[in-house]
């Protein structure tokens, strides 16, 4: 059984990332070295999944509401002006952090770690932090598409 400690955890995120916006969604991103805070400022949306087996963790996907709406018609095949709410987009950021959080398990598992992968749960609005303690690992990925950025956490513990 691989250690999380010595895992490239950072790699499996950025390729999870990578290959789910290459393959489901043909939009061209690349690794940005911004703070994030686009993401953190007005309204925005949390996707996560949760995994548990022989190792425990989250993976949240952060993006404002701009880049949720430019997600969300990618995915679906459609024009910006076309989306008709709310649901629609929390609908794709819940199916992308569940294609991300599900290659990132499979990862997992592929080293010895079983685990089992949560529904997605969505967060949004514009008054609101996360937090998280307690975990062995964390690793942020912050991406972008032009000037829209997102950000990827993933937090990880093996269970004792």
């Amino acid at each position: 059984m691989a250690s999380l400690e010595t895992m490239d955890l950072k790699s499996f995120i950025t390729n999870s990332v990578y290959g789910v916006f290459d393959t489901m969604l043909s939009m061209p991103i690349e690794a940005s070295d911004q703070d994030c805070q686009q993401t953190q400022d007005g309204k925005r949306i949390v996707g996560s999944v949760g995994f548990a087996g022989k190792v425990l963790g989250n993976v949240s996907i952060h993006v404002n509401e701009d880049f949720a709406r430019l997600i969300t018609a990618a995915m679906l095949g459609m024009e910006l002006d076309e989306i008709e709410g709310d649901e629609e987009i929390h609908d794709v950021i819940g199916e992308l952090s569940n294609m991300v959080g599900g290659d990132i398990k499979s990862r997992l598992c592929d080293k010895d770690l079983q685990c089992e992968l949560s529904i997605p749960s969505i967060t949004s609005g514009s008054d609101f932090r996360t937090e998280t303690k307690g975990w062995e690992r964390h690793e942020r990925f912050v991406f972008q598409n032009g000037v829209n950025v997102g950000l990827v956490e993933v937090f990880v513990k093996a269970d004792r």
